[in-house]
């Protein structure tokens, strides 16, 4: 007995010795090819047909064991690669990746050139070379290097000057300071109806996706349906889509979406109880001839007659005490203008009729 559990002790060990050599080693008729950098493995060699037709535990099974033969070959190509210990001897065994052989496909296209403008084009003609030039230039007046542009620059801003010049030639009377206000205003309208026809030649040559969509049309005049969708894309472009931003004083509000009250069910597995109450308060309703009576809609419409029938009654008031009103404004009038001739005319006659004592 002690002889035969010791044979069956030994048969069980070398079988768990092979099973974990069986799950180390992985044999293929071809080798697979491998991309560390991009941790890639392709398999060339050809499934079995006969276990991939139809759908059904033994093709899942399959497929999960190719799938993990094809894992453990490329586990093992990164244990074979140089490895080192980051942040010291106690540290995480790294290995250092090759670079990338096999170029992966875009997620998206690659974006289009943007089209050159009329000065890029011009330039290209003429051979003129862009080239960069220093922020800081030499200022004769204050003695120090400025900004070329901007605040505190070289030479100073013309428009701040307390004395103008006026040129050769020119009106004597004629203000300089506003002249150079004027002319100021003008470059900046210049440079904005240029950038406007930039875009418009832009959108026209290369489509929608060459140059971004200008909100506005680039003629310099927009009209009120133009300002009302991009002051509502202004406003629907935060987090919370426009629901927290103010409104302009004049602007109309917006009508609520349609089907945005969400429809709330029952939970399948709840209260028996409750669940019992409903169908026994729907068959009841069922099998009662008489219609069901809504309590707060039927006090609703009462309250709603007696308000009319009040307000009406009320309007008729008024409408008669308006009528009396004006009949009695029109009376004492005739009324006073019969008498006063009645008065006029009895000293005239001298007779009158006289009560009786």
């Amino acid at each position: 007995m002690a002889a035969v559990r010791v044979e069956e002790l030994l048969a069980a060990a070398e079988e768990q010795e092979a099973e974990k050599q069986r799950s180390i080693a992985v044999h293929k008729e071809l080798e697979l090819e491998f991309d560390l950098g991009n941790l890639l493995a392709l398999d060339r060699n050809p499934p079995a047909a006969a276990g991939l037709r139809g759908a059904g535990p033994r093709r899942e099974a399959l497929l999960r064991a190719l799938a993990r033969d094809n894992t453990q070959l490329l586990v093992a190509q990164l244990w074979a690669l140089p490895a080192e210990r980051a942040g010291g001897a106690a540290g995480p065994l790294v290995a250092q990746l090759p670079e990338p052989a096999f170029r992966l496909p875009r997620e998206k296209p690659p974006p289009r050139a943007r089209p050159p403008t009329r000065w890029e084009q011009f330039a290209r003609l003429k051979g003129i070379r862009r080239r960069k030039r220093g922020s800081l230039v030499w200022d004769e007046q204050a003695k120090e290097w400025r900004r070329r542009w901007g605040y505190r620059r070289a030479g100073g801003d013309p428009a701040r000057d307390w004395v103008a010049e006026v040129p050769a030639g020119a009106d004597p009377d004629e203000d300089q300071f506003a002249k150079r206000r004027r002319e100021k205003r003008e470059r900046v309208a210049r440079n904005e109806l240029n950038r406007l026809r930039n875009l418009a030649r832009a959108h026209r040559a290369g489509g929608a996706a060459a140059a971004p969509a200008a909100p506005f049309h680039p003629t310099g005049h927009q009209s009120r349906a133009e300002l009302g969708r991009a002051a509502r894309a202004a406003r629907l472009a935060t987090a919370s889509l426009g629901r927290f931003q103010p409104r302009l004083p004049k602007e109309p509000a917006e009508p609520p979406p349609r089907g945005s009250k969400k429809r709330r069910f029952a939970p399948l597995l709840g209260d028996l109880a409750a669940e019992r109450s409903r169908q026994l308060e729907l068959l009841r309703g069922m099998s009662s001839k008489k219609p069901p009576l809504d309590i707060t809609r039927a006090v609703n419409k009462q309250l709603r007659e007696e308000d009319a029938e009040a307000a009406a009654a009320k309007g008729k008031k008024r409408a008669q005490r308006g009528k009396r009103g004006r009949r009695q404004q029109q009376r004492p009038g005739r009324g006073g203008k019969k008498s006063s001739s009645k008065r006029q005319q009895r000293p005239a006659g001298g007779g009158g009729k006289r009560k009786k004592a």
